[in-house]
């Protein structure tokens, strides 16, 4: 008799947690704190959660449209500014927000797991036109360049990148100052602008620099060598 009541305390105590589990998810299953643009949800799990089924990207798309993600806010109002880190969704392979995304904090523990953006889940179309996404580079090297960014640059990391001077145009590959600073030391100072005379576009040293060729020695002449060396 006394095992009939015991198991029925049990039961009775398994039935309570289940219930508090649906009345208030969010003190019994809760993995952390919501992020600042979710906290009016905190008591609303269900507005994100379909009961022992989890979040799904179908709710999500409830609140933001794949259509107005990085353009327009939830309630409409336009966004100032296109951002790289938002632009990009609509042109993703496949809708599956959960597979990057989660609005908990979460133990540090599970960060490392989270799935990190890849270039492969975009589009062929876009994945090979970086200017959907990237804003255009304005400096020196990449304004007189005219092929396409995946020549020096992969979609791993923006640098290392594996740049060649023969990708660059013929008149700014003859002007190294375009790019390069001129040496100011004493030796250069002495030589004209055409650096090709003893460097090439492979390294900066060694140098192929021919003494006899600029700089003849052929007879009495008041030029002390601490004038260059």
């Amino acid at each position: 008799m006394k095992r009939h009541w015991l198991l029925a305390i049990i039961a009775a105590n398994l039935l309570v947690l289940a219930a508090l589990v649906f009345i208030y998810p969010q003190f019994m299953v809760a993995p952390g704190a919501l992020d600042a643009g979710h906290t009016a949800l905190t008591t609303d799990c269900f507005a994100c959660h379909s009961p022992l089924r989890g979040a799904s990207a179908e709710r999500c798309i409830g609140c933001h449209a794949l259509v107005d993600i990085g353009v327009r806010t939830t309630t409409g109002v336009v966004l100032g500014k296109r951002t790289v880190k938002t632009s990009f969704h609509q042109a993703l392979r496949e809708t599956d927000c959960m597979g990057c995304h989660t609005d908990h904090a979460g133990p540090k523990l599970t960060h490392a797991a989270r799935k990190r953006f890849s270039h492969a889940m975009l589009r062929i179309e876009t994945a090979s036109t970086c200017d959907s996404c990237h804003s255009a580079p304005s400096n020196k090297i990449h304004r007189d360049l005219t092929v396409s960014c995946s020549q020096c640059h992969t979609t791993e990391h923006w640098k290392p990148a594996s740049f060649k001077h023969a990708l660059l145009d013929p008149v700014a590959l003859s002007r190294c100052e375009s790019c390069h600073r001129t040496p100011g030391d004493t030796l250069h100072q002495q030589i004209a602008s055409n650096c090709q005379q003893c460097h090439s576009t492979k390294a900066w040293k060694p140098a192929s620099f021919e003494h006899a060729k600029y700089f003849a020695l052929d007879g009495d002449h008041n030029v002390s060598c601490t004038t260059c060396h």
